[in-house]
């Protein structure tokens, strides 16, 4: 049996920026991306920490070492620059290995610097 757990988590993921005309998507600085195991392209869930709205989209990686948090499209009207999320992503895993499982985790602080590590 397949169980759904948290892969990654970035909380307190500060918003830096949003472009209402960009396709869609969050851009996450490709630094954080990979520190907590994010792929471009996958899938997320998001909760704006201020308004407590929550949305799915997906990842594209931003520039390394800028801390871009930017709400793109249709998300950019679900949040703005100063907003706290967190970002989530979820795997399948086996339900025997899922014991022993520890999602990777970052905890962010002002422009975006990290604060705290699990799981890396």
């Amino acid at each position: 049996m397949l169980v759904h757990l948290l892969k990654s988590k970035i909380h307190r993921a500060q918003v830096t920026d949003s472009n209402v005309n960009y396709e869609g998507s969050l851009t996450i600085a490709a630094d954080l991306m990979e520190r907590v195991g994010l792929l471009p392209y996958e899938k997320i869930l998001c909760g704006n920490m201020g308004n407590g709205e929550r949305f799915e989209t997906y990842v594209i990686p931003g520039e390394r070492g800028s801390g871009a948090i930017i709400l793109n499209g249709a998300t950019a009207h679900l949040g703005k620059k100063g907003d706290r999320l967190t970002i989530m992503s979820f795997t399948e895993i086996d339900a025997d290995a899922a014991k022993q499982w520890k999602p990777r985790v970052l905890v962010l602080a002002e422009n975006n610097t990290i604060v705290t590590e699990r799981g890396i």
